[in-house]
């Protein structure tokens, strides 16, 4: 889909239509993606680059968000196909694209091997000499047009970013959390936030949002899934979520059955509120949708829980 500024969301095939996004920005001539799903989305963002006659050599630069798998898992393969492009990364995240390994076995405690493999294939290192270690405020530029990064923690511990002036948008990955499309009602966007393991922090996440908030941005770019507006009061539910979630996961202490209480008060939580937003899809729907996001952040909260708050 593309918008406005230059920018196009191509959905990388990741699990379902609509769920994951890379986005690409097109400017005289030039490229670059942010995010770019996994080893088997890259066919999807080469076509849109052939569709739009962008040479493969005009592409200068991928930048991760951060190296979950769903946003940065393809980006040592989609470097073998440009030729140019640099990889830009948060500093905690790089060594990880250098060497993918010790990035598949965290991926593979939370999801299993056979499923890493099944779902991501094989992580292409990336060569030292292509990387980009971004810190807080770092400015990306590109054929003229500027993309400020911000370190953005909360989600990932690894997290930043990226502001576009030229769009007055924030490309956020997963710190200005999840807005499926299938939930968007007359009343907006729906959101959700994401304590997917292993680095959740309640606190540093606010911050990251209210940190965004104060460029007072006409839209986020989210990798769940794309554009959202009416910023402020996204920002806003977000805040009651963090907060509703830490009740939630401070309440479970001590219980034998923590991680099922868990993700029932968390489906209990969204679901009521996506009904408040006007989601006329029946309740069975919306946690099938939600199901696998609901067992992330059970575990996310869970290890806040036992580590985080030390």
């Amino acid at each position: 889909m593309d918008f406005a500024h230059g920018i196009t969301a191509i959905d990388t095939g990741f699990h379902r239509p609509r769920f994951d996004a890379s986005h690409l920005i097109v400017d005289h001539g030039h490229a670059v993606f942010i995010d770019v799903g996994t080893n088997y989305s890259i066919p999807f963002l080469l076509a849109e680059l052939e569709a739009k006659g962008i040479a493969r050599e005009k592409v200068d630069y991928v930048i991760v968000t951060h190296v979950h798998l769903d946003h940065a898992g393809g980006a040592g393969e989609m470097l073998r196909h440009l030729p140019v492009a640099r990889l830009a990364v948060h500093p905690r995240g790089a060594p990880h694209m250098i060497n993918p390994a010790r990035l598949v076995a965290s991926a593979s405690s939370v999801y299993g091997t056979e499923e890493v493999q099944r779902t991501y294939g094989d992580l292409v290192p990336v060569a030292a000499e292509r990387v980009i270690e971004i810190r807080d405020e770092a400015v990306i530029e590109f054929a003229g047009r500027r993309l400020r990064c911000l370190d953005t923690p909360g989600h990932a511990r690894h997290h930043f970013s990226v502001w576009d002036e030229r769009s007055r948008s924030f490309f956020s990955g997963d710190t200005f959390g999840l807005s499926y499309r299938e939930f968007d009602t007359d009343k907006g966007a729906f959101i959700l936030p994401t304590s997917t393991p292993v680095q959740f922090d309640p606190v540093a996440l606010k911050g990251s949002i209210a940190r965004m908030l104060l460029y007072k941005p006409e839209a986020m770019f989210l990798t769940h899934y794309s554009r959202v507006s009416d910023v402020e009061r996204l920002g806003r539910d977000l805040f009651e979520q963090i907060d509703a979630m830490v009740a939630i996961a401070e309440s479970s202490t001590g219980l034998a059955d923590r991680h099922e209480f868990l993700k029932r008060k968390l489906a209990e939580l969204y679901l009521a509120r996506a009904t408040a937003h006007g989601c006329t899809m029946s309740p069975q729907h919306m946690h099938e949708l939600l199901s696998s996001d609901i067992e992330l952040n059970a575990q996310g909260l869970e290890i806040w829980l036992d580590h985080g708050r030390r």
